[in-house]
Parts: structure tokens; C-alpha cells; sequence
């Protein structure tokens, strides 16, 4: 019995998995709430898991938090996982390698054992994230931007006249501000996402699958004119995997 946490930029997501593929049960808290009033009603009568593991792209305030609602109900700590050189098969390209945000490299380790490489992941939330993985497990690199909202919230923060009265509509072609800029932004997304795919694609052999993940990622997708899936809870399952192997690696030594 795992417990598996994903603290985004946005939300803390989490599950507890009974046996490999399955969650027992599974949930998400957004970061605005009183997280530990959710932590507790969320986690109570759960069973005490045999391990914690956690992987985070927050400040240590945050981490600290969690780290406190984890003790606290389940007498236990989280094992913090921080991006390696390589793991479960798949190896970073980034020179200094715990640069690379865990949340992307458990990701791929995630499309890689379930025979989805070689693929474009794009993670879509506060960050849109791209990442290339091959056939065998080597990342090429990926890049990283704004969100389709974050653009949204940085252009309304930078400008005087921009100002809609209203939410916008995702639309080809507007007519007024507010559905401009929110199609603008999601359209530049889009386009950020099949331009990259594109250019990979002569280096990994072909069309690589192109895997959507993240909060955004249901409402990106009928917006791109390339073939892709989505791909849930990429980040659960690959700390899933990580923490197999170092379950596997304890009870060998």
C-alpha cells in the first residue's frame, strides 16, 4: 500500500494504490484551500500505508505542510523522489539533471513503460511543458511556457485597455476582446504544442504519439489539428513506478 503525491503549481493530487494499475482511492486539493482541513477529511479511515512518496514542484512551505498532515495521520514521512540522471528506463538529457522538473520526468517514465514512446508529452496547467522521448527511453530536451491561462492572466496584468468584461469563448476568429484574448492564448498554445511535435518528429523515427496530461490538457485537445490522447494522472503513475523500484532495491540489500 503506496501513497503517491503530486504537489503542482495549482492543486496537490494524490493517490493510494493497493496493487500496481489500481488506485484505492484518489483525490485533489487545491493549493487555495485549508489543505490540511482537506488533507483530513480526505485521509480519514483510509489504511496507513507501507509507504509515502512525493514528488513537487512547490516551495518547502508548502512541502512542509503536507509533510505535517502526512505524520500526523499515518505516523509516517514522505520520501521526497528528485529528479535523477536516469530511472525505470528512461534517461534525462538535461546536463544537471535534478533541474529538470520531477513532475516531466515521471511523465515520461510513465508514456515509457506503457509502450507509448516514442511520444511528445505536453503538460498542460499553470506551465505548458514540452518533452521528446524516443523509442528507448533517451529525452531529447523539451521546452517550457506559459500556460493557456497564465498568458491570459499575464496579459491582462501588462496592458491598460485590455480589459474584458467577461470570460471569453475559445473561437477561429473573434470579435471582441474578451473571446480574443482567451482565444488568442489557447490558439498559441495549440500552435506551440504542434509546431514542437512536428519538428521532433524527423528525430524519433516518424509521428511520435502525442500525449496531453494536466489540468488544461481535455480543453486543449480539440484545438489541435495532429492526432493525440490524453494522458491522466501521468505524474501518480510514474511515482508509482519509481517507488516500486526502490521497494524492489530495499528488500534486495
Amino acid at each position: 500500500m503506496k501513497l503517491l503525491l503530486d504537489l503542482g503549481n495549482t492543486r496537490l493530487k494524490w493517490a493510494l494504490q493497493a496493487q500496481p494499475g489500481a488506485w484505492l482511492a484518489q483525490a485533489a486539493v487545491d493549493w487555495q484551500t485549508d489543505v490540511a482541513a482537506a488533507l483530513d477529511v480526505a485521509w480519514a479511515g483510509l489504511p496507513r500505508p507501507v509507504m509515502v512518496v512525493a514528488a513537487s514542484v512547490v516551495d518547502s512551505e508548502r512541502e512542509a505542510q503536507v509533510s505535517a498532515s502526512v505524520s500526523r495521520l499515518f505516523d509516517r514521512l514522505p520520501h521526497w523522489l528528485h529528479t535523477p540522471a536516469s530511472a525505470c528506463g528512461v534517461r534525462n538529457a538535461y546536463a544537471e539533471p535534478q533541474r529538470l522538473g520531477v513532475d516531466r520526468f515521471l511523465a515520461m517514465l510513465a508514456a515509457h513503460a506503457n509502450g507509448a514512446a516514442p511520444c511528445v508529452l505536453a503538460g498542460v496547467g499553470t506551465a505548458l511543458t514540452l518533452d521528446a522521448l524516443t523509442a528507448d527511453g533517451q529525452h531529447l530536451g523539451g521546452l517550457i511556457a506559459p500556460g493557456p491561462q497564465l498568458m491570459q492572466q499575464s496579459l491582462l496584468g501588462a496592458t491598460v485597455r485590455v480589459r474584458p468584461q467577461r470570460p471569453g469563448e475559445i473561437l477561429e476568429l473573434a470579435d471582441n476582446t474578451a473571446d480574443a484574448v482567451t482565444s488568442g492564448c489557447w490558439q498559441a498554445a495549440a500552435a506551440l504544442i504542434e509546431r514542437f511535435a512536428t519538428r521532433m518528429a524527423p528525430r524519433m523515427g516518424g509521428s511520435p504519439m502525442l500525449l496531453l496530461d494536466g489540468g488544461d490538457a481535455a480543453t486543449l485537445l480539440p484545438l489541435l489539428s495532429l492526432p493525440a490522447q490524453l494522458s491522466r494522472d501521468g505524474v501518480l503513475r510514474g511515482l508509482a513506478l519509481w517507488a516500486d523500484t526502490q521497494m524492489v532495491a530495499a528488500s534486495a540489500g
